[in-house]
């Protein structure tokens, strides 16, 4: 186990843009240091090690850093569809884990994942990368809900409007195939989200969406690009709230890129994202245009990156539990449900009906939602 005085040596497999974010994530981490990285891709090598720094040992099989002895933990953040592969490699050792989200691009190897972690050592740390959990607007307002401000939530609605997907190495993120699709690739960070939200497992899902803008004209290798830019999708609770996903990627032309909302019978809670704007109405109390607005910061943050924070928030939590033996926050479960959640909506476009969970999970993996670590990220922010 690793102490409180020690250093947490850091591997990051995949040194692409996300990989790259980890590492000066890391960077500014106290106590924690990149030590070895390993990517396929001789530029992205070349990025990652430049971003670590001259000590760092640099290998183009992760198989290689993963017997190196140089990593106390490591990263994969490598491509959608090598997740699997690579991820059950990391999980034979006792290394610790950080697993970017999706977890996998399919049920199947999510499942595999979690068979394997089962076998795994008590110290070892296994976490599931779902660093929206931990910006600090979105912590606020899961943190509101827990106090009650709205009741017990009933609709909680989140719209994402973006800019499309960017340029990654070979383009694998064009393709269904090899990213799950845009509802798993993009979108597993929210239906995560609702879940920790509702502290519920979904039961039924029914979406549409399509390809209407981006990316029309793109061809490699002779194939299309056919990931969708813009969908609606409705997931259903057993307990009767539901929960909405807008999802639009030609919305470059927008002051806000998040909104979620949450609403009981007692008030409403919004968060947007990029402003950090908390927005709390309580019935009976504020009337239309006089609710509570205020801007939330989290005074931790040391490297605001690509997600204002919530990676480095992230990190914070990761390398504690490292020192202190501590549960993960998110686990491989969440990343599981999310994963499926997004593959149902894409079957529900595919068919045009409603989707059950039941259809396309394990039925023993079909477990509720571990309500007693439900507040766990929530942790730390200030207004």
């Amino acid at each position: 186990m690793t102490h409180a005085d020690d250093i947490v040596r850091y591997g990051v497999i995949g040194t692409g843009m996300m990989g790259i974010e980890h590492i000066e994530n890391v960077n500014v981490l106290e106590g924690g240091v990149v030590t070895a990285i390993a990517d396929t891709h001789a530029a992205s090598r070349d990025a990652g090690a430049a971003a670590a720094g001259s000590d760092v040992a640099v290998f183009d099989d992760h198989r290689d850093l993963l017997g190196s002895g140089l990593c106390d933990a490591v990263v994969v953040a490598s491509p959608n569809h090598t997740h699997a592969d690579i991820a059950a490699d990391l999980l034979e050792t006792d290394l610790h884990a950080l697993l970017e989200k999706p977890l996998t691009t399919g049920v199947d190897d999510c499942e595999r994942l979690i068979a394997l972690d089962a076998e795994r050592s008590a110290h070892a740390i296994t976490w599931m990368a779902m660093e929206y959990r931990y910006m600090s607007v979105t912590a606020e307002l899961v943190r509101q809900v827990r106090a009650g401000v709205v009741g017990a939530p009933r609709m909680v609605a989140i719209r994402e409007h973006r800019y499309p997907f960017l340029a990654k190495v070979e383009n694998w993120n064009r393709f269904t195939e090899k990213t799950g699709g845009t509802l798993v690739e993009k979108t597993c960070h929210f239906f995560d989200l609702m879940n920790l939200i509702l502290t519920e497992r979904p039961h039924r899902v029914f979406a549409s969406g399509a390809q209407d803008v981006n990316h029309l004209d793109e061809i490699y290798d002779g194939r299309a690009a056919d990931m969708l830019d813009n969908a609606y999708v409705v997931v259903d609770y057993p307990s009767g709230a539901r929960a909405l996903l807008d999802l639009c990627m030609f919305a470059d032309a927008t002051q806000e890129e998040q909104e979620t909302s949450v609403v009981g019978a007692t008030g409403k809670v919004e968060a947007f994202i990029p402003s950090n704007t908390l927005r709390v109405g309580r019935r009976g109390v504020h009337g239309l245009g006089g609710v509570e607005q205020r801007q939330v910061a989290d005074d931790r943050i040391a490297y605001q990156g690509l997600h204002h924070g919530s990676s480095y928030i992230e990190h914070l939590h990761f390398i504690e539990a490292i020192r202190t033996g501590a549960a993960p926050e998110v686990t491989l479960d969440d990343g599981y449900w999310a994963v499926a959640m997004g593959v149902a909506a894409h079957r529900s476009i595919d068919l045009g009906r409603p989707v059950e969970l039941a259809e396309i999970m394990s039925a023993d993996m079909m477990n509720p939602y571990p309500t007693d670590t439900a507040d766990a990220a929530m942790n730390g922010a200030s207004t």
